[in-house]
Parts: structure tokens; C-alpha cells; sequence
């Protein structure tokens, strides 16, 4: 009978300083020592550090409008313009996003565009603020846009 007390006291006592009870919000729990969190982190894979299509935050993909009134639009020059990471379509005009990469206030990106039947090279800068899309044309004298999303690609149907 003792022995099997004292067994009872023994496992009472290690669940005691188990992970009972959560932490309140005033006292944050301790750091967990494992060898994982102690290890300094490895290098990346070679060409981690690039931006390619298809890759990266997507903070300018959607639909965007000079005009909100424009979004539900999906024909003629009144429409939206749609982008995604490896794509940017406009009116009367189609352009592959062939390299793109982050600098201070967004991204850059290369464009080969097509336009009535010509193929012109173009770069873009890409800032997104909230709701806002600025769009600057560096070959273009530094032209500034600036655009409205209107949503996300996802949610809205391509006419």
C-alpha cells in the first residue's frame, strides 16, 4: 500500500511539471531549448536569393482599374487591366513577364509585349500600397500610373 502511494505522489508530482495548465497572457511561456532551435540555419539552395516568374509575393496580382467603374468591364478600353506573376494583359495589348525583381518600394519587372502585331520590350516598376497600384514606366520617362484593384484574380470570372 505504501509503495503504491508513494508511486501515486511520484506521477502526481511529474504531471504537476508537465504542460498542465496554459500559460496566462501576462506570463508568456519560456523558450523551448531543442538542438533544432540552437542550430544556426543553413544556407539556402543555389538561386534561392532570385526572383523568378511564377515565384515571390504576389502583392500586384489581381485586376486593377484606372477607374473603379471600369471593373466589371471585360472588353474595350474601359476595362481593367490583369496581372499575375508570369502575365500582364491590357487593352489591345499582351506581355509576358520575363524577369522580375524586388527593390525598395516594390518590384521590377521585364516585359515582352505584344501590340497590334509589334513586339516591344518594356520595364515596369510595381508598387502596391493597400488598394493602390502604381505602376511606373522606366523606358517610358519615369510615366507614372496609378491603378485601383478591383479583387483578386481568383475571385473574379475572366469574360
Amino acid at each position: 500500500m505504501i509503495r503504491t502511494s508513494v508511486s501515486l505522489l511520484a506521477v502526481f508530482a511529474l504531471a504537476a511539471c508537465g504542460p498542465g495548465e496554459p500559460n496566462p497572457p501576462t506570463e508568456p511561456a519560456e523558450p523551448i531549448d531543442t538542438p533544432e532551435a540552437a542550430a544556426p540555419p543553413g544556407a539556402p539552395p543555389p538561386g534561392a536569393g532570385s526572383i523568378l516568374p511564377g515565384a515571390g509575393p504576389r502583392s500586384f496580382v489581381g485586376r486593377w482599374a484606372a477607374d473603379v467603374s471600369w471593373c466589371p468591364n471585360t472588353t474595350g478600353p474601359e476595362r481593367p487591366i490583369e496581372i499575375t506573376t508570369t502575365r500582364f494583359e491590357g487593352y489591345e495589348n499582351s506581355c509576358a513577364i520575363t524577369n522580375i525583381a524586388q527593390v525598395s518600394d516594390g518590384y521590377e519587372a521585364a516585359l515582352t509585349c505584344t501590340a497590334e502585331g509589334a513586339v516591344a520590350n518594356e520595364r515596369v516598376r510595381m508598387a502596391v500600397s493597400g488598394q493602390t497600384l502604381r505602376l511606373t514606366w522606366l523606358n517610358r520617362d519615369n510615366a507614372l500610373v496609378t491603378l485601383t484593384k478591383c479583387t483578386t484574380l481568383e475571385d473574379t470570372s475572366a469574360g
